[in-house]
């Protein structure tokens, strides 16, 4: 999990800043059109994945049940706009104490907000494709520039990094590592993991520290595509099916 930064408190900031941890700004990226974030009422900050003009998809521990949560982005003039949720819904393999336990965890969450996003936002397409070791994904998010300075998030940002088999291929997550400290931070979780296409290929989860600094080390996903049909039923139930390519 990567912590969320505090404390926010449904506030932005007044001026824009970075995010992605040795990444760099790309605001008109179209990553950033299907790009929102995603906030709560305990100041947690998180970025969403737009699949529809009324869906996002977002982190699990980004939505849990219980807090208020409020979809953000500036509108043309710079403003700040928060949408409340209609509804969400909480992956069921989603477990709060699994890394801590060292547990088996879908750490995925889908809102559906009250009212649409304006047109400028074009969702984004899903990939269950393959992805082999050494292929270079492309992470994105509204989170800390650097780590630890709360004031450093609200501008998205990214970071090209190869995906690495730390544990072996797996079924469920993807993990990104570069040569150099780069990857998610605070604030990036459920952000998207994407393809040299722009197809989404994984959501951002956790991120491990690089020597003494808390980010910049591994940066781990999951995969979208082993969780297709929970997606494609949940959305196609809101009458906005996500797309696939």
């Amino acid at each position: 999990m990567i912590r969320p930064a505090l404390p926010i408190l449904f506030a932005l900031l007044a001026t824009p800043a970075r995010a992605v941890v040795g990444g760099s700004e790309a605001p008109d990226a179209a990553l950033a059109r299907s790009s929102v974030m995603v906030l709560s009422s305990r100041g947690g900050v998180c970025t969403g994945i737009v699949l529809a003009r009324d869906v996002v998809l977002t982190a699990a521990h980004c939505a849990a049940p219980g807090v208020e949560h409020r979809v953000h982005y500036r509108d043309e003039a710079g403003a700040p706009v928060m949408l409340g949720l209609a509804a969400r819904a909480v992956h069921p393999g989603y477990d709060a104490g699994a890394i801590a336990g060292r547990r088996r965890s879908i750490d995925l969450a889908l809102l559906r907000t009250e009212t649409p996003l304006p047109a400028r936002f074009v969702p984004a397409a899903l990939s269950e494709a393959p992805v082999p070791a050494g292929t270079a994904l492309t992470l994105g998010g509204y989170g800390v520039a650097r780590p630890g300075d709360h004031r450093s998030t609200g501008t998205f940002r990214t970071a090209t990094l190869p995906l690495v088999e730390p544990y072996g291929p797996s079924r469920i997550l993807a993990w990104l590592k570069g040569p150099a400290a780069s990857g998610a931070c605070e604030g990036d979780s459920g952000g998207p993991i994407a393809g040299s296409a722009g197809s989404v290929v994984a959501v951002t989860t956790w991120a491990s520290g690089s020597g003494k600094a808390p980010c910049g080390g591994v940066s781990q996903g999951v995969l979208v595509g082993p969780q297709r049909d929970w997606i494609a039923r949940t959305t196609a139930g809101w009458g906005a099916p996500a797309r696939w390519e």
